[in-house]
């Protein structure tokens, strides 16, 4: 795409299309292109235009996620009952199925499947000791599992860390006022072993939603729909995705894939208080993705496009430079 050289805000960085991290969407590079220019020749259809980008990257980066999600849904609706290939162990296969088309076809890129493959483990983990004390079940029998854990729990959390991985990409994330990871990675580690320690000894998650306020309650998280940045407080931006992630874990036990110890004699929302677990969990994940895209400062972008813009006017007014 190409814009106006005297507005810094709308200059981009050759290639920097977020669809051509994945080779198969190329080819539509140049189509989509030529489709914006034609909608932002009025206002609203631009608008429109962005907010329908909008949805197609968020859906594209729910990819992993909303695979598990569609085949809890369909194996708890359409899968027998009496199949000699238990229900658990079929979505287990599954998602290795998922994992290795979308790595064959180079719908994902290697810095996402580590992120899933570390998250799982993070995840199987924690969901071994959680089930050991009662903190819900996995009611089906299986033969794919470890100390009663079905394996393909893991990819549940992998889901998390595949979603903020192609969100960061395909949303370009710049930040302002970011804490520095080692920081992040110290708060990560004191959440995981409250994940463990709270059943034994007092809870601290009230000290950690406090420390999570002053780590990010000065943080801007910058992302581009299309042509320029829009930006939002992170923590609001946590705060929604832990919704989202809430809505899934209520499609998980009402497809009575797990189960918590008040749903056993019939289902009901899972209740609103783990909001905060999943919240933690979910800095957990944002830890590991920034391990592997480091959080670039978006003042460093403004002032970068500003030279850009610099550079191009001077060379119109003086061609003989």
């Amino acid at each position: 795409m190409h814009h106006a050289l005297d507005d810094p805000s709308r200059i981009r960085e050759p290639n920097s299309s977020a669809a051509a991290i994945w080779p198969p969407l190329r080819r539509f590079i140049a189509g989509e292109a030529r489709l914006g220019r034609s909608m932002a020749r009025r206002q609203w259809t631009a608008a429109l235009y962005e907010f329908l980008r909008f949805g197609a990257k968020q859906g594209w980066a729910c990819l992993f996620g909303g695979t598990a999600i569609a085949l809890m849904l369909a194996t708890w609706r359409w899968y027998p009952a009496h199949a000699p290939l238990a229900r658990y162990d079929f979505l287990f296969l599954c998602m290795i199925a998922v994992q290795a088309v979308l790595l064959a076809t180079r719908l994902e890129t290697l810095d996402e499947a580590k992120i899933i493959l570390i998250y799982h483990i993070v995840g199987t983990v924690m969901e071994i000791f959680k089930t050991s004390v009662g903190s819900w079940i996995y009611p089906e029998p299986n033969f794919f599992r470890i100390a009663g854990v079905p394996l393909f729990t893991g990819f549940m959390y992998s889901c998390i860390g595949s979603y903020i991985c192609r969100c960061w990409r395909l949303f370009d994330f710049r930040f302002t006022h970011h804490p520095a990871r080692l920081s992040l990675i110290v708060f990560s580690l004191a959440i995981y072993v409250n994940f463990f320690s709270h059943h034994y000894v007092a809870d601290a998650r009230w000290l950690l939603f406090a420390v999570a306020i002053a780590l990010f309650g000065r943080t801007t998280i910058h992302f581009k729909v299309w042509h320029s940045h829009r930006a939002m407080p992170l923590l609001f931006g946590l705060v929604l995705v832990s919704a989202f992630i809430g809505l899934s874990e209520n499609v998980g036990t009402f497809t009575k894939t797990w189960l918590y110890p008040s749903q056993r004699e019939g289902w009901s929302i899972v209740s609103i208080e783990k909001l905060g677990s999943w919240f933690l969990l979910l800095i957990i994940s944002y830890t590991l993705v920034s391990l592997i895209n480091a959080p670039r400062r978006f003042a460093a972008q403004v002032d970068v496009r500003r030279r850009t813009a610099t550079g191009a006017a001077s060379q119109v007014t003086n061609p003989s430079s």
